[in-house]
Formats: structure tokens, C-alpha cells, sequence
């Protein structure tokens, strides 16, 4: 009769962790109704396949075959209409464009347990259709990446040498130090954030030092922009300094814009004469490594 009481103690508490951490991921999926004609940008709807019959929703707005093509990233719970003040400054600019909805957001295929790592994963996979599909314009690749997609360009450049720069704006260091932050903030102590942070690893089977963006960062050859607002507060200025201690010298810069805070460090004046500065450094110097 013990056993009995302990195996059911054992499945209430599982029933009430998974409830737990539901409610910590959970957002509502917005399908996106804006689009790059509000600024008369051309563009073309399409989708990328990916494995077990999923899909990526994007816009393709080609420029011109001389200049890079920059993938945008948006941040958790958003969807590509996060990427149109980028899309309205960088394309009357000639950069071609590919902005996408992540796994498990926007109008692309669901995924039960989206993270860092499924956003890295889809990077790579917009890259596979560019070059599949867009060869002329796949010479110089770069991606400009937003919070959580941020760390995903960083570990998608770590993973594949097809990128040639990276910028971030307000990437995560770990998923571990979003975790902890929620549960600060609540005034929760930190040793139940570390209980739940490995029973979700263990219970999803998800490797969270392995898709941590700060234990790939060692490993990239490209060159990395990380932009973060000096205000942020929800992934504070401590994650990117920690990105960039972690990145080698050469290939990193930090630049912190004072007053800014997790999502308009795109209004900063200087934002755009800095990245595209940045940006149209890869077609002088393509191989560097």
C-alpha cells in the first residue's frame, strides 16, 4: 500500500512539474498579417521543408547578387512581423533578405518543444534552401538574430562555416540563465530554477549545454556583432559580456548602446550605418578565418 501512495505521490508530482513548465514556455501563436507591402518592399512567399513533413513560412526579398544576403531571426514568442523595422531599412539598401517564422511561431510547422537549439536548426535549413535554391545569391551570408535568435545565429555559426558574420541583439548566453532570471524575478530561490532546469533536460530529453550559445561561441570562425542595450532586463548586459569573454578576440565585438533596453536598440541612431558598415565588410574580406 506504500508503494501504491509513493508511485502516485511520484505521478502528481510529475502531472504538476510538466503543468509548471508549460506555463513557464507557454505563448500564444500569432500568425502574422503584416507584411513588406506596407512599405512596397517586393517579396515572395514561400516555404522551406524541413524533415518529418515540416515547414518554414518566409518572406525572399532579393536585392542584388553584389551584396549579402542577411537571414532574420526573431525572438520567443514572436514571428517575422517582429523583422520589418530591419526589413524597411536594410532592403531600399540592397541587401537581399530572408526573414522566416520559427519552428513552433508564426504561420510555420508546430514544435512541441521549441528552443535555442530548434531556432539554430532552422538557420541551417534556410541556408540549405538558399544555396539549393538561390545560388547567385548565397555567396556571402550573413544573419542578423534577436534575443533567443540571437543565440541561435551564434550557435549556427559555431556549427557551420557558411555564415560569414553574425549579428546579435540581445542574444542569450544559456538557456539555464533565462531560467534563473524568470525565477529571480519572482523571488524564487535560484535552487528550484536549477530542479527545474534538469528535470525539463531530462524530462524532454533536450541537451541544454549543448545548444547554450556560450559553450559554442569558442568555437566560431566568423565575425560576431553582439549589440545589447545597456538597460536590458530581460536578458541583462551581464549575458553578452559573458558571450563575448567566451568568443575569440578576434572574431568578436561588443557593442553596448546606453538607454536601450531588449527591443529598441534598433532606434538608436548610429544601429543601422553600424551593422550595414559591418555587413559589407564580408565581401572584402569573404575568407577570413
Amino acid at each position: 500500500m506504500i508503494f501504491i501512495w509513493i508511485i502516485l505521490i511520484f505521478i502528481i508530482m510529475i502531472i504538476i512539474l510538466d503543468q509548471v513548465i508549460q506555463r513557464m514556455y507557454r505563448f500564444d501563436v500569432k500568425v502574422n498579417h503584416i507584411t513588406p507591402k506596407r512599405y512596397e518592399i517586393p517579396f515572395e512567399e514561400i516555404y522551406i521543408p524541413l524533415a518529418n513533413d515540416k515547414r518554414l513560412y518566409a518572406w525572399w526579398m532579393p536585392a542584388s547578387s553584389e551584396k549579402p544576403t542577411l537571414i532574420l531571426v526573431h525572438g520567443w514568442g514572436r514571428n517575422l512581423a517582429r523583422l520589418l523595422p530591419y526589413i524597411e531599412a536594410l532592403h531600399p539598401l540592397k541587401y537581399n533578405l530572408i526573414a522566416f517564422d520559427a519552428r513552433g511561431h508564426g504561420s510555420s510547422s508546430p514544435e512541441k518543444h521549441a528552443s535555442v537549439g530548434t531556432f539554430s536548426e532552422d538557420i541551417l535549413s534556410v541556408i540549405d534552401y538558399l544555396q539549393d535554391t538561390y545560388p547567385a545569391y548565397s555567396r556571402h551570408i550573413g544573419v542578423i538574430g534577436l534575443s533567443i535568435g540571437g543565440g541561435a545565429a551564434i550557435n549556427a555559426a559555431s556549427w557551420d562555416d557558411r555564415i560569414a558574420g553574425i549579428v546579435t541583439v540581445g542574444a542569450i548566453s544559456h538557456p539555464f540563465e533565462i531560467i534563473n532570471l524568470e525565477f529571480q524575478k519572482r523571488h524564487i530561490p535560484e535552487f528550484i530554477a536549477r530542479f527545474i532546469y534538469r528535470y525539463t533536460a531530462l524530462r524532454f530529453k533536450i541537451n541544454f549545454d549543448k545548444i547554450a550559445p556560450i559553450n559554442n561561441i569558442p568555437n566560431a570562425n566568423t565575425d560576431i556583432l553582439l549589440i545589447h542595450g545597456a538597460d536590458d532586463e530581460t536578458v541583462p548586459l551581464v549575458q553578452a559580456q559573458a558571450l563575448q569573454a567566451a568568443a575569440k578576440p578576434d572574431h568578436i565585438r561588443l557593442w553596448v548602446i546606453p538607454e536601450k533596453g531588449h527591443s529598441d536598440c534598433h532606434t538608436d541612431d548610429q544601429f543601422w550605418e553600424v551593422i550595414t558598415t559591418f555587413f559589407d565588410s564580408l565581401i572584402l574580406e569573404p575568407d577570413r578565418s
